[in-house]
């Protein structure tokens, strides 16, 4: 599986990265979070709705669950006694993936109830690792138990939208079962793009001729087209970002199913996609980012050890970039955008002071809309509330400045302060430096800046 923004570089032909590493758990691009994950078996239901063929499954959450599941998935003579068994977390890689408890494998095919009761409880409650999550993989609290369904082929199909074409695309294969970069870089050809006009919808022209790229003819190919119809129609009425099936398979008799699945919601429609947002899953999140959502802020944890605060998403990219200029790294994106309140200043102080990373804080504040007393007083309840860990470098400028550096200097606290956004940048590099080395060295350090201005000290 891919991410949206992996997805969107496929469809514009170009292998771009960002600039940064996101931090494994977190999220997938600066800036707010555009969109809501679903887990497998939350996808499958919403599909399954829409009238789209998946295979039968039950999700479960324990041991006595999965055990009344596999007795219902096998009870029909005529179904297959084998059970598919697959952990659910948001994360690709699942099948190669291994739980912390040296369980090997996210996904198997069971071939016996009794093996499909043991291989459940071995993942839930455990923790798996994979390539998209990094060392400290993703807590699996469900299991989704589902009936094996023999496969003739398999391919790949997904819908997402594509700037160029200023609407959704679909993007289809009959090549499927692995990883869709690994397909692009292999057999570009392999891979064709449909444009959707929004104007007009899906025609029945566009659903034949995805359904003949996948490999489909005669009467298969018009019960795909009906399938790609029934997902289109509902990847637009979910207000989703990415549908992504893959692999979507077709059996031996010639019947169309989708066996995983993966949806992606705009996170700007969750007013109206309310029963749909209510099963979001925060275990797979990184808890800081959960925070800040909560507090109406935009967070991306990323590897580095500066800590960023900014208000608006090009200055602080602008800011992730000096520090990188500079020889640092920036431990996160942070937008308190232009309406930010002391609570949320707060907010976001505790959430950077919770990263054990962090061995600087850089706080780069334009004030426009944004008034920067109001930035000034958040630090000051930051501070006087939590146990701030690491030195505090602060670029004020704009609306509110002076009142600003009154309310710092009659606090009393000790932050670091510089009118010039490179030489905070600097400053902040070459502190965070100092802490890393203090604490390879088992030595703890305080500050008390020596230039005039630097700094206000009690």
């Amino acid at each position: 599986m891919f991410s949206p923004r992996a997805a969107s570089a496929l469809v514009r032909g170009a292998a771009r990265g960002w600039r940064g590493t996101p931090r494994v758990g977190g999220g997938a691009a600066a800036g707010q979070r555009r969109a809501l994950s679903l887990h497998e078996y939350q996808s499958q239901a919403i599909m399954r709705e829409a009238g789209v063929a998946v295979p039968r499954s039950v999700a479960v959450k324990s041991v006595e669950e999965a055990r009344e599941a596999v007795a219902t998935l096998t009870a029909n003579p005529a179904s297959s006694p084998d059970v598919v068994v697959k952990a659910q977390v948001l994360a690709g890689g699942r099948g190669l993936g291994s739980f912390t408890n040296g369980f090997k494998g996210g996904v198997h095919t069971c071939y016996s109830a009794a093996s499909a009761v043991e291989t459940a409880s071995k993942m839930l409650g455990g923790t798996l690792v994979t390539k998209q999550t990094g060392a400290r993989g993703r807590p699996c609290n469900t299991v989704m138990l589902a009936e094996r369904v023999y496969l003739r082929r398999e391919m790949y199909f997904a819908i997402l939208y594509d700037r160029e074409s200023q609407g959704p695309v679909i993007i289809a294969s009959a090549v499927g079962g692995t990883s869709i970069e690994d397909i692009a870089a292999a057999n570009p050809d392999a891979i064709v793009k449909v444009p959707v006009d929004l104007a007009v919808g899906l025609q029945d022209a566009d659903a034949s001729r995805v359904a003949a790229a996948l490999g489909f003819v005669g009467d298969s190919a018009t019960a795909c087209a009906e399938q790609v119809r029934r997902l289109y129609d509902m990847f637009l009425a979910k207000d989703a970002t990415l549908l992504e099936v893959n692999p979507m398979a077709e059996t031996p008799t010639g019947k169309v199913v989708c066996l995983d699945a993966k949806i992606s919601f705009d996170d700007n429609a969750s007013f109206r996609q309310a029963a749909i947002f209510e099963q979001r899953d925060t275990s797979q999140e990184e808890p800081r980012e959960v925070a800040a959502d909560a507090a109406g802020l935009n967070y991306i944890g990323l590897d580095g050890n500066i800590a960023c605060m900014v208000n608006g998403a090009g200055l602080a990219m602008a800011t992730m970039d000096i520090i990188k200029l500079h020889g640092g790294e920036p431990a996160n994106f942070l937008d308190v955008g232009g309406g930010a309140t002391e609570e949320q200043v707060t907010a976001a102080f505790r959430i950077l002071n919770e990263d054990t990373a962090v061995r600087a804080i850089l706080v780069n504040i334009f004030g426009g809309i944004m008034r920067c007393d109001v930035i000034a007083q958040g630090i000051i309840n930051a501070a006087q509330t939590l146990d701030l860990r690491v030195p505090v470098i602060v670029r004020l400028q704009g609306n509110k400045v002076e009142e600003a550096k009154a309310l710092i200097a009659k606090s009393g606290l000790r932050i670091i302060a510089n009118d010039d956004l490179d030489a905070a940048a600097r400053t902040a590099v070459k502190v965070a430096q100092i802490v890393d080395l203090a604490a390879e060295a088992h030595v703890g350090v305080s500050f008390t800046a020596t230039s005039p201005g630097a700094a206000v000290a009690a």
